[in-house]
């Protein structure tokens, strides 16, 4: 057996690892590996849902060859298991009851889980990532994991799919557990006619004992409501203690809303994972994604044309394929950037203009292209800083007002210098797509 030996080599990875990352990260991620016994040469992982393989390779497989074993080709030898979910311990059977058929009870505030929104639909990328893997360990291993689950980000991001997609995962595949969606609003409302009818404590016992996963869409809607406030925050308190799992949803972190310390407090003791506004790739594979559910063809080019325009909600790029499909059924004509342009004018968006200096130029071009703005500034003709700097003066002068002349002044440099960074700049941007892209992030970060 070599599984001594592969934990220690497994403990001296994370040594080395641990100072490399942060804590939480050290936690999220690498903390609930757990090396199982082998026989051969390989190390065989225990991972508790299938990004954390992702994780490692995509993070630390320099270190991962340098600590385990590794093959002919220098690769990591890994097998990856995924870890089963915890079983709850089973009591001793009751006598058998006289069998009584019982109606589901449908309450009339809760939320029919959509069945588009599930994890196979969900693109993603960068900027969900961490969020989208998080929701599958949950679903995977619900109560078991981070509890409550808090999702936060901004309108159309995919907060909704991701919620509803972790109920459509535990229904299939943790059958016993039974699962309520519900927005903030409707459990307001289903408490405001508990009170009413004076059924109060039968809500309560409906919550507390008839439900496993209960999901919160919208917990912004809690604000200043003090007295729901309180009754939500005892729910919470009573799923937490019974291992039963909360995911909530939510346009603000937990230290933005406007709730009570006892209420922050419980929001914050699980996981907080944020959904960013998707890059640009990101954007275009939804968009074609989208397409492809159509049965629309949106060329490439005439994708990233729609995704550099509409970039803030994702529910828009969905609303823009589906007015695409129509206009172009319709009318019989092939979706082209004028067919776009016609079609989604009041939709594609250019930020209105205002003053821009130099410095946000040169900033926003340093962060971009990974260079130091004294660099920008500086005489260093190295390719990794000329290109940034020849980008900088032609978005000089394409978003400043003043001559050659003065703008060269701003860099330090004459007019005929500008001039020939801009023609250098718009030369490559006849092939360069890549470089595209990069010029339109700096413009956006320097409108917005």
């Amino acid at each position: 057996m070599l599984l001594t030996s592969h934990q220690e080599s497994w403990t001296q990875f994370l040594e080395c690892v641990k100072k490399k990352t942060s804590t939480t990260a050290f936690g999220n991620w690498l903390a609930p590996i757990q090396v199982l016994e082998s026989e051969g040469e390989a190390i065989t992982l225990e991972i508790p849902n299938i990004f954390v393989k992702e994780y490692l390779y995509s993070n630390y497989k320099k270190e991962l060859a340098s600590f385990l074993p590794v093959d002919m080709n220098g690769e990591p030898m890994i097998e990856f298991k995924l870890a089963a979910p915890i079983k709850k311990p089973v009591s001793a059977p009751l006598p058998a009851a006289p069998k009584i058929e019982l109606k589901k009870e449908i309450r009339p505030y809760e939320l029919k889980l959509n069945p588009n929104y599930v994890f196979e639909t969900f693109i993603e990328g960068p900027a969900n990532q961490f969020v989208k893997s998080a929701a599958m360990g949950v679903a995977v291993r619900p109560g078991q994991s981070y509890n409550p689950l808090f999702i936060h980000g901004g309108v159309g991001l995919g907060k909704t799919h991701i919620l509803h997609s972790i109920g459509h995962y535990i229904r299939q595949h943790h059958k016993k557990l039974r699962v309520h969606c519900i927005t903030t609003e409707g459990f307001i409302n289903e408490l405001v006619d508990s009170l009413r009818s004076k059924t109060v404590d039968k809500m309560k016992r409906f919550y507390r004992n008839e439900v496993d996963v209960l999901l919160i869409d919208d917990i912004q809607f809690l604000q200043n409501r003090l007295n729901f406030e309180e009754e939500l925050t005892n729910t919470f308190e009573t799923f937490i203690n019974q291992h039963k799992q909360i995911i909530i949803t939510s346009d603000q972190p937990p230290a933005k809303l406007k709730l009570s310390e006892r209420m922050s407090a419980r929001l914050e003791c699980g996981l907080v994972a944020h959904v960013g506004v998707p890059e640009l790739e990101t954007r275009v594979a939804i968009l074609q994604h989208k397409a492809e559910q159509r049965g629309i063809e949106i060329p490439n080019k005439v994708a990233f044309y729609i995704a550099e325009h509409i970039y803030n909600n994702v529910r828009q790029l969905e609303g823009a394929v589906n007015r695409l499909s129509a206009h172009s059924r319709l009318l019989n004509l092939s979706i082209t950037e004028e067919l776009v342009e016609k079609t989604l004018k009041e939709m594609l968006r250019d930020a209105p203009k205002r003053k821009v200096s130099v410095d946000e130029i040169l900033k926003s071009v340093a962060t971009i292209f990974q260079v130091k703005v004294s660099d920008l500034k500086g005489s260093s003709r190295t390719k990794d800083v000329a290109l940034p700097r020849q980008v900088a003066m032609y978005l000089a002068k394409m978003l400043l007002d003043g001559s050659l002349m003065v703008i060269g002044e701003s860099f330090g440099k004459t007019h005929s210098t500008i001039l020939h960074a801009c023609k250098t700049i718009e030369k490559k941007l006849e092939t360069n797509e890549t470089l595209r892209r990069q010029i339109g992030m700096c413009r956006r970060t320097i409108e917005h």
